[in-house]
């Protein structure tokens, strides 16, 4: 099956190429972008696209390669044995199996979903490089190797917070989801938003790109921060007109927490409106 994207994922042309084409040559497809542009949902779209389930790996500052593959809980088997636990005699009780495990073993073709990355340490992409090359790997507690019979799709995602390796480059195939365009940004609402006002939508629109313009932002709005405050728009039935204010003296838009993360960035826009007013006097 080929990847057209889905009812509720808008995928543009070259997207949809770089999927197709990761999942023909069963290499990893590795996606970078900005936070909020749709890189974890867009795996969660290949399975059902694919009608895959979904193995979910959720990688953190703390996460180590070796858990995605098992964890022998060498403490449980003590604590068993001091208690005289038959289990003790079959180590297997005491192998938790990973998320490279599962996608391996899976009765069905999975779609793995490795998220973030690059929140890791430095180590972590090489510490998978031979697994995900072989697609197998081997538990030393009970002499077994684990192998998958056919290679999973696998989706790795990373918000370029570090480089990675270019030994673990090499062995996937790259996309970088490029911020959505005007016209991209509306199909998106749209699907979110089935019938929303179209006035309502462009100028909110306007506000929204013409804040992610502003120079020296600290962190521009995505695209999931749009959706949420358009959101809060229908919910609190703004009036049209209060958007379609362009009075320079009151640059901050309504309920803009849901666009301005961080008290500089907010500090920045009441500095705007501050010299806007100095100079309209």
């Amino acid at each position: 099956m080929r990847f057209e994207g889905t009812q509720d994922y808008v995928a543009t042309d070259d997207l949809k190429v770089a999927v197709n084409a990761a999942v023909l040559l069963r290499r990893p497809l590795l996606v970078k972008g900005e936070p909020g542009t749709g890189k974890t949902v867009l795996a969660q779209e290949i399975a059902q696209a694919l009608d895959a389930p979904l193995i979910e790996w959720n990688v953190k500052s703390t996460t180590k390669a070796h858990q995605g593959l098992y964890e022998y809980d060498a403490v449980a088997r003590l604590r068993d044995g001091q208690l005289g636990d038959p289990r003790v005699h079959d180590i297997s009780n005491y192998i938790r199996k990973g998320k490279l495990w599962e996608a391996f073993t899976s009765p069905r073709l999975p779609v793995l979903l490795i998220d973030e990355i690059d929140k890791a340490d430095i180590e972590f992409p090489n510490d998978l490089l031979q697994e995900l090359d072989r697609m197998a790997f081997h538990v030393y507690e009970t002499g077994e190797t684990i192998a998958a019979a056919e290679r999973p799709v696998v989706v790795i995602t990373s918000n370029n917070e570090k480089e990675l390796p270019d030994a673990f480059l090499r062995r996937c195939f790259f996309h970088y989801i490029k911020f959505p365009d005007r016209e991209t940004m509306e199909k998106i609402v749209e699907v979110h938003f089935p019938g929303i006002q179209k006035i309502l939508v462009s100028r909110a629109m306007e506000i929204f790109y013409e804040i992610r313009d502003v120079p020296g932002l600290k962190k521009k709005p995505s695209t999931s921060e749009l959706l949420d405050w358009l959101k809060l728009l229908l919910a609190e039935d703004m009036p049209i007109d209060v958007l379609q204010n362009s009075d320079p003296t009151k640059a901050i838009p309504p309920l803009h927490g849901a666009l301005l993360k961080n008290e500089q960035d907010i500090m920045m826009f009441e500095r705007l409106a501050f010299m806007a007013r100095r100079q309209g006097r």
